[in-house]
């Protein structure tokens, strides 16, 4: 899920190295990694092509593939070589074939085997949702048969009755704990409707950025070298970056001025002038789908400031609040950076990390960073004092994808590889306070300021919405619809909420999604009825 140095696209989790044929056969353990390991870690997000043997072949002897074919003897006739490299060639052509033939039938079997999960885990969901008050009724059941079986065997030994005790304990916090599970699938109390896609990346897709309040525009970075800004009111692309020379991984607007920074494979940051002029915008269509020829957009290639340090990716970058004089910017060099943002002098390397940095962000308000890393951790970076400090928050078992700060409390909300999203007390990096368990790989979440809702993209193109803010506990309120015809058809790199939506003329999405079909997808999410506060 990280973006590559140039400017193809990558699949989601990162591509499985090639399989080399050397003179030697392939070894069946390595070769099955390659695919087991490589290819179906992924199978939910990623497609893949493995060579058909032929119908039969397991009854087809080497001598019969290739020394009983009638046009053998007219390549022997016309090659140059000695006929004891090419016997030596044919047995480790075969050879090859039959390895081949091995993990195309070791694939089947694990295809089969994900299914089939996969089918379960849809069941499951269904009989959940479908039959949750009746596991309650259940133990409520439960309860009484053990009272029953405890009175009419007259059982009145001391440890027989512990254990009767022990039983009806166990039930009562089985029935608990399923209460909690069955309200998470009550009714819905948002609607999610898809309003307008924008088209027109020719390629990936990494990021999504709303503007500052009162300007109706969003921002994207993609893997094509490029970083558009798009009227949410038109669907139209105003304006392109075009200064960068690798893959685009990141794009913030300035808080308060028409700035914009970008990251990227160069293993540069650009602070550019991202003025547009809203007035001059023609709506192009009232249909959902609103494709651009990027051709005849206005572009820019120079930027204001061109912040060079890092010997590696640049992953990320963001401002730092309030004024946004400063920013901070993440690499693959296993540093994270502080500029000054108006002379793009270096002030700060910030090292500790033990692998690659993924993400960073900064607090909305306070001088505070978050960078999160492929080394399973994501760290806090306090410059509130002259010398700055930093605290180390570990509990992901994989690459922590990204990590950013709610607007409501001092809480970070972390998400990763290892297929959860983590809320975490700023005061207490010991343990979270929450975690939100999925079946896909988690990429760029983000929070909404108003009402604390994380937004979830997966790897498995789904996005959810979970309400963090129920008594320390997490909710499910909505999974975004996904058919083969709308929603995203590739892995959901990144979403943002775009909370001051309702004071923006023009402003008709509250919600963008962007994703590896290079799309970015404008929603309307709104509450069915008032949450209760709790």
């Amino acid at each position: 899920m990280m973006p590559q140095d140039g400017g193809g696209s990558q699949t989601p989790g990162g591509k499985p190295p090639p399989l080399s044929l050397s003179a030697a056969s392939p070894s069946s353990s390595t070769a099955a990694s390659l695919v087991g390991g490589g290819y179906q870690a992924a199978a939910a997000t990623r497609s893949k092509r493995v060579s058909a043997p032929l119908p039969g072949a397991e009854h087809v002897t080497s001598h019969q593939l290739f020394h009983n074919h009638s046009f053998r003897s007219e390549l022997d006739a016309e090659s140059a070589l000695p006929a004891a490299v090419r016997a030596r060639l044919s047995d480790l052509f075969y050879q090859i074939e039959k390895e081949f033939e091995s993990l195309y039938s070791e694939n089947l079997s694990l295809q089969e085997k994900i299914d089939a999960l996969n089918e379960r885990l849809d069941r499951e969901n269904v009989a959940t949702d479908k039959q949750g008050v009746d596991a309650t009724d259940f133990d409520a059941a439960s309860s009484k048969g053990f009272s029953k079986h405890k009175c009419k065997n007259g059982i009145i030994n001391g440890v027989a009755v512990t254990g009767s005790s022990q039983k009806l304990k166990t039930a009562h916090k089985l029935k608990a704990q399923t209460s909690k599970i069955v309200s998470s699938f009550k009714a819905p109390t948002v609607s999610c409707q898809l309003v307008r896609e924008f088209q027109g990346h020719r390629d990936g897709i990494w990021e999504v950025a709303v503007s500052r309040p009162a300007q109706p525009v969003i921002g994207t970075a993609a893997t094509d070298q490029t970083a558009c800004i798009w009227s949410v009111e038109s669907g139209r692309c105003l304006l392109r970056y075009l200064g960068h020379t690798g893959s685009v991984n990141s794009l913030r607007f300035h808080p308060s001025r028409d700035l914009a920074l970008t990251a990227s494979g160069d293993q540069r940051a650009h602070i550019w002038q991202a003025q547009v002029n809203l007035e001059l915008q023609v709506r192009t269509s009232t249909t959902l789908k609103c494709h651009v020829a990027l051709q005849n957009v206005p572009s820019l290639r120079t930027p204001v400031v061109e912040l060079r340090g890092h010997s590696s990716v640049v992953i990320a970058a963001d401002w730092l609040a309030p004024a946004g004089d400063h920013l901070v910017t993440a690499s693959w060099d296993r540093t994270a950076c502080l500029w000054d943002a108006e002379t793009g002098d270096m002030l700060h390397a910030l090292a500790g990390h033990d692998q690659e940095l993924t993400h960073t962000s900064a607090h909305h308000s306070q001088r505070l960073v978050v960078t999160s890393s492929r080394d399973t951790t994501f760290r806090l970076w306090d410059f509130r004092e002259p010398i700055h400090s930093v605290s180390v928050f570990q509990g992901h078992t994989e690459t922590v994808t990204s990590a950013v700060f709610t607007k409501r409390d001092d809480k970070v909300v972390s998400g990763s590889d290892d297929r959860t999203v983590k809320v975490w007390d700023l005061r207490n990096m010991r343990s979270p306070l929450a975690t939100i368990r999925g079946d896909s790989g988690v990429n760029k979440l983000a929070v909404s300021s108003q009402s604390g809702v994380v937004a979830i993209p997966y790897d498995n193109r789904h996005v959810r919405l979970f309400d963090i803010n129920c008594s320390g506990q997490q909710q499910r309120i909505a999974r975004l619809p996904r058919t083969s015809r709308q929603g995203h058809q590739r892995m959901v790199s990144s979403v943002a909420w775009a909370d001051d939506s309702a004071a923006v003329p023009g402003m008709t999405c509250n919600f963008f999604s962007c994703g590896f079909d290079r799309l970015i997808l404008g929603w309307s999410i709104q509450s069915i009825k008032d949450s209760k506060e709790v």
